[in-house]
């Protein structure tokens, strides 16, 4: 049985052998560091702890695979933990959202262009970009200077998925055309 004395090692060791009171430890002394990773991350407490339970869960799990002789108790916690915020941030998309309508209409904007711009290369590339229309110009910029998936595109610009796609294929082709 595990002890508030144990190492964090000898407790993963004993969660290994499915002592859950040495669970109930590590949780207690590692909660707090490990919620402040997810926060780091996520940037929403709702969001974190639900990545902390993940965390835990998995730890919990796979508290064989920990080797002490590899590294620290501590950082392979954190790993998993960070491992957990990050699929979670994922799986929400890179947007925030809100209810305001307007927000993010800035984006389709020519001065979102300035950003790549700063080199004789990027001058070249808002030269190309330029020559697009309006619509296949914004799904490029949404996609690469923003980081937005398809389907956030196809939402924001109200165009079919499919249409987003082959909106930005041929964009790409051209402004490769165009950069030769």
């Amino acid at each position: 049985m595990a002890d508030d004395h144990d190492t964090l090692e000898e407790l993963m060791l004993s969660v290994a052998r499915g002592d859950s009171p040495a669970l109930k430890i590590i949780y207690q002394r590692q909660a707090g560091k490990m919620m402040g990773v997810a926060i780091s991350i996520l940037r929403d407490r709702e969001a974190a702890a639900d990545a902390l339970h993940d965390a835990f869960i998995k730890i919990a799990e796979r508290a064989r695979q920990f080797d002490a002789e590899r590294g620290a108790a501590a950082a392979w916690m954190t790993g998993i933990v960070r491992n957990a915020a990050l699929d979670r941030a994922r799986a929400r998309g890179r947007e925030t959202l809100s209810d305001d309508p307007n927000l993010g209409d800035a984006l389709l904007e020519p001065r979102a262009l300035e950003r790549i711009t700063e080199n004789e290369d990027g001058q070249r590339l808002r030269d190309c970009l330029e020559q697009l229309d309006e619509q296949p110009r914004g799904a490029i910029l949404l996609a690469f200077v923003h980081g937005l998936s398809h389907p956030q595109i196809g939402t924001r610009l109200k165009a079919p998925l499919g249409t987003v796609k082959s909106m930005i294929r041929r964009s790409l082709l051209r402004l490769r055309e165009c950069l030769a």
